[in-house]
């Protein structure tokens, strides 16, 4: 399947209710069916709702080319894992990605390398495309953020050497999400550049994204640096969504001149 040339994703964490986020999935699915980029698989779209949401929402987004999937997967296949989702569920249920590794995850829930590298492991292996999340906790030089990452790529790759997919690396510096602003344009583009020439297993293909408080006019500015945003509460506006989805198809435009 050809990949998307710029992919705009959102997790509505647990901000929306159940009722909420069937509301605000049929306003994108409405905008997925009209705009001609995302019809045309030039601009991919991917939503990770609740768990309790996914069946639903897969099925309001079943005759789009809108990918949905889970916002957390269990470092296990099955067993006695009290109150988590496997990630063989969430492809039965009709997923095909997994996030793995939020900033919030290893701050609250203290998942560490290992489990990381468990869950990248699992999604791979049940057809799921992991939407890796990495990212530096302080703010420092574009060099000393991409070595960090580079070592979190590693880690999270440590189980994935016999396996074969593509990865959604999410740049999001800890730093910056849910700042006012996006982390520096020089910053993001030269951290980014760095994750493309890191060496991978054989089987593993990437694309690198950018998250923490990305909005309107960042994905222009930081031109072919990036594959894309992981946009937050910006994207909870579909409106505001739909805006981003035309800046994309705006620069893929300008690009094929």
């Amino acid at each position: 399947m050809t990949q998307p040339a710029i992919w705009l994703g959102t997790s509505l964490k647990m901000y929306f209710s159940y009722a909420q986020t069937l509301a605000w999935c049929e306003s994108v699915a409405q905008i997925a069916h009209q705009h001609p980029a995302v019809r045309d698989g030039r601009v991919g779209l991917f939503v990770l709702p609740a768990f309790p949401a996914i069946p639903a929402v897969a099925a309001l987004f079943a005759d789009t080319p809108v990918r949905i999937g889970a916002q957390n997967i269990a470092p296990a296949a099955s067993g006695a894992w009290t109150g988590e989702v496997s990630a063989s569920m969430v492809q039965e249920l009709g997923g095909s990605l997994a996030e793995i590794g939020h900033a919030e995850r290893r701050r609250h829930f203290a998942e560490d390398d290992a489990q990381i590298a468990a869950k990248v492991a699992l999604a791979l292996q049940s057809q799921l495309t992991p939407v890796l999340c990495i990212g530096e906790a302080q703010q420092g030089t574009p060099e000393a953020a991409a070595d960090e990452c580079a070592r979190q790529l590693k880690q999270a790759l440590a189980e994935a050497h016999a396996l074969r997919g593509t990865l959604l690396l999410a740049y999001e510096p800890q730093w910056a999400i849910g700042a006012p602003q996006p982390a520096p344009e020089n910053h993001i583009r030269a951290v980014c550049r760095a994750l493309r020439q890191q060496p991978l297993p054989p089987g593993i293909s990437l694309q690198v994204i950018y998250g923490g408080s990305a909005g309107p006019g960042l994905l222009s500015r930081l031109d072919d640096s990036v594959d894309g945003l992981f946009l937050g509460r910006f994207a909870h506006d579909p409106t505001a969504l739909a805006q981003m989805i035309d800046e994309a198809a705006a620069l893929l435009a300008k690009e094929s001149v």
